[in-house]
């Protein structure tokens, strides 16, 4: 057997006599007459085949499953009055869903704070959070999968058919095993200390603009990177120095994974050979979404990352 389609309104005016227990009064509170009131009622109870109410000429009383009826007609007329303001604050992007991947620095960094106060503005918002790397994030644009990403890069790069914003900078840092010799050094070490020693790197497609940074350092000294190892992850690269596999490049912000056997040094600027030129490599990390993507949560993001930022990242 079908369901019947019963309109909003005949809902309204069962509540109405319900709450009233009386079709005059409930007549008035609906500003319409009682003849059609008692007319609709009657045809409400025609299409769903029972008695709503016991009618006598001195008092109108719910029948038991008008009275079971009653809570739901209720919760679902408060439903509809809030659809209007839903669909407005879904709109406005106080509602909806905003899908936001990141990589595993931004962890570190300013990802934590900046989750509490968006969600803290705007509690009705669900926020996905999804952990990717750059080549990742990039495959994930193109399919439509995520909203907006945050990414590390080397200064000024920009993905291609995305926008960008750039949210943070930071220096690199050398990660030492801690037995290595530089890392019982007080003083920072020189870049021409570290040419010769075995990387622990990244693969340059999780972020080629960086990879190449940190390449192009050691080929203007002279030297090829020596490398021993390639991860994913900050977190296993720092892992893997730890476990003496070489020494690694990492963003400043990175160290505050303190790991135990492992050291972490800034390199030493100033010195004046031809190698300490270019002696400090800088990461950006940036905001990218897809320009053409309508989503006011995301217009809502950006413009919170954009009151956050630094105002001149690197």
């Amino acid at each position: 057997m079908n369901n019947p389609s019963i309109e909003l309104r005949s809902w309204r005016q069962f509540a109405a006599v319900a709450q009233h227990l009386h079709f005059g009064h409930a007549a008035t509170a609906l500003n319409m007459t009682q003849p059609p009131l008692t007319q609709a009622i009657a045809k409400l109870e025609g299409v769903l085949g029972i008695r709503l109410f016991d009618r006598s000429k001195r008092r109108v009383q719910l029948t038991v499953a008008g009275a079971a009826l009653l809570p739901e007609v209720v919760q679902l007329l408060e439903r509809a009055q809030s659809l209007a303001p839903f669909a407005r604050a879904a709109a406005d992007g106080q509602r909806g869903r905003l899908r936001l991947a990141f990589v595993s620095t931004v962890g570190y960094g300013l990802l934590p704070l900046w989750v509490r106060a968006f969600r803290s503005s705007l509690p009705y918002l669900q926020l996905d959070l999804i952990e990717a790397t750059g080549d990742v994030q990039l495959e994930a644009f193109a399919r439509g999968d995520i909203d907006a990403g945050f990414m590390l890069h080397a200064p000024g790069f920009a993905p291609a058919g995305l926008a960008r914003l750039a949210v943070a900078c930071e220096p690199l840092v050398l990660a030492l095993p801690d037995q290595h010799p530089l890392a019982r050094r007080a003083r920072a070490p020189s870049l021409e200390e570290v040419l010769d020693a075995a990387l622990v790197v990244f693969p340059r497609k999780i972020a080629p603009s960086l990879f190449d940074a940190i390449d192009g350092l050691y080929r203007s000294a002279g030297r090829v990177p020596l490398i021993a190892q390639q991860a994913n992850q900050m977190q296993t690269i720092v892992n893997l120095v730890s476990a003496g596999l070489g020494v690694a490049w990492v963003p400043h912000s990175v160290t505050q994974f303190q790991r135990p056997g492992v050291v972490y040094r800034p390199l030493r600027s100033g010195a004046r050979s031809r190698a300490a030129r270019a002696d400090t490599i800088l990461c950006e990390t940036s905001l990218v979404w897809n320009p053409q993507v309508s989503n006011p949560a995301l217009g809502r993001f950006v413009a919170f990352a954009t009151d956050r930022a630094q105002s001149s990242p690197c």
